[in-house]
């Protein structure tokens, strides 16, 4: 990929752009978050995207985070649209015996968060965000070959151009280093749905 025609929002303290790696060292006390549960808002994670209006295509990006080692340090893939909606996919670090495995999807200012536990012996995965039109899925990968779906979603303000790329932050006192590579944009991986018809107006 070009990573000259990725632009930060918010740019962070630390980072080197390579040819074809990118590399982030978080700043604590930084994250993504909108109300639910929490009732507080966080957005002021550095996030490094690009942009297009192509309605159908695959991001994918192998994430190395071998240095995490707080509550809640995290990296992955993103889509951020505005403050009030974007999506997310990671892995956040919890202690020294696992890690959730997740994904956040935020529309007009609420976030949700599924989740699933990994060992916390994972310091690497793949994922692959796809877009058709505006509904969009977010897979992983421990291999970057065979990818598992996380999430399948609508986003509200989806359409038309959008952007996307990646982030890495430590919403606690902490701070860590994290590596993108093997970054690719291509054709659309999530293939359109074979089974029920839609139903007739």
């Amino acid at each position: 990929m070009d990573l000259t025609k990725f632009v930060w929002t918010r740019e962070p303290k630390s980072y080197v752009v390579g040819q074809d790696t990118v590399e982030i060292t978080t700043n604590p006390y930084t994250d993504l978050w909108q109300r639910t549960y929490y009732h507080f808002r966080n957005d002021n994670a550095p996030v490094f995207q690009m942009e297009t209006e192509e309605t159908y295509f695959s991001f994918t990006v192998k994430t190395e985070f071998r240095e995490s080692h707080h509550r809640f340090d995290q990296c992955g893939i993103v889509m951020y649209l505005d403050s009030e909606n974007w999506l997310k996919g990671s892995i956040e670090y919890e202690n020294e015996k696992y890690q959730h495995l997740g994904s956040v999807v935020t529309n007009n200012g609420y976030s949700d968060w599924a989740t699933t536990e990994i060992d916390a012996s994972v310091k690497s995965m793949w994922y692959r965000l796809s877009r058709r039109e505006e509904d969009y899925c977010i897979e992983c990968s421990r291999d970057g070959i065979i990818f598992q779906q996380m999430r399948i979603c609508h986003m509200q303000h989806g359409g038309g151009k959008i952007r996307f790329g990646i982030y890495a932050c430590s919403p606690e006192d902490s701070s860590f280093r994290a590596v993108f590579s093997n970054m690719q944009l291509g054709t659309c991986q999530w293939k359109a749905h074979d089974g029920q018809q839609p139903d007739l107006v």
